[in-house]
């Protein structure tokens, strides 16, 4: 593959966002089992998230040649079950079958989404799954977003719009309804292309704990990130 650099700089930002983190982790995580690969697995955290004794092993895939390198680094040392590391994208997978690949804040920077999400079935075992947590709402669509390479953001009928024959989106949440609109503001009034480190403290700190609270009585239909599972059969 060609040399491929990250535009943005978001996950070292919001590395202390930890109240969102194991948020939106909770409802990840009882998805993941079996062999897993996580696309675009950035600075590694997620690892750290959502693993747990059902998985088998993980392979981390890293398009960013600086950040795959600091995946080697924290492999080797920290010396995590991670069956291996790979600098490329999806196309550089062979034969490998996985039970669960996962995009964490990672699909909305891909141009052709849904050739991405094709791509995966090929490397799915049976009755494997895909999970997509991305930003909601195009409305939303904002200078930050720009800056840091999103093509989109994903409502309900753009995550259906990636299943096929046998791929089915078989459950969707919206996540952070408080948080929603924060992100509405800065879009309509505030137009900041990157937020301080002081207002992503305050959002995870004062702002998600509420969100938590009432996203479930809300019905999880709204919120400022989407959560998609897939379905393979």
């Amino acid at each position: 593959m060609d040399n491929y650099n990250y535009p943005g700089d978001e996950l070292r930002l919001f590395a202390d966002a930890i109240n969102w983190k194991t948020y939106w982790a909770k409802f990840v995580s009882k998805h993941i089992a079996g062999d897993v690969l996580e696309v675009g697995a950035g600075l590694g955290g997620t690892y750290n998230l959502v693993h747990n004794e059902k998985v088998s092993s993980w392979t981390w895939l890293e398009p960013d040649v600086l950040m795959h390198s600091q995946l080697v680094t924290k492999m080797n040392r920290d010396n995590q079950n991670i069956k291996r590391c790979i600098n490329g994208t999806i196309q550089d997978i062979d034969s490998e079958k996985y039970d669960c690949i996962i995009y964490i804040d990672v699909l909305e920077h891909i141009e052709k989404d849904k050739q991405e999400v094709q791509n995966c079935i090929s490397l799915l075992s049976k009755n494997g799954k895909i999970i997509i947590l991305s930003p909601a709402h195009n409305i939303l669509y904002s200078r930050f977003d720009q800056n840091i390479g999103h093509c989109r953001r994903y409502n309900r009928d753009l995550l259906s719009a990636l299943q096929s024959k046998n791929l089915i989106l078989s459950e969707v949440k919206y996540l952070d309804s408080v948080g929603l609109f924060l992100n509405l503001a800065n879009r309509l009034f505030l137009k900041k292309s990157l937020p301080s480190k002081k207002q992503i403290l305050f959002w995870d700190k004062i702002i998600v704990p509420i969100s938590k609270v009432l996203d479930p009585i809300l019905g999880f239909k709204f919120g400022k990130s989407i959560l998609g599972i897939y379905e393979f059969s």
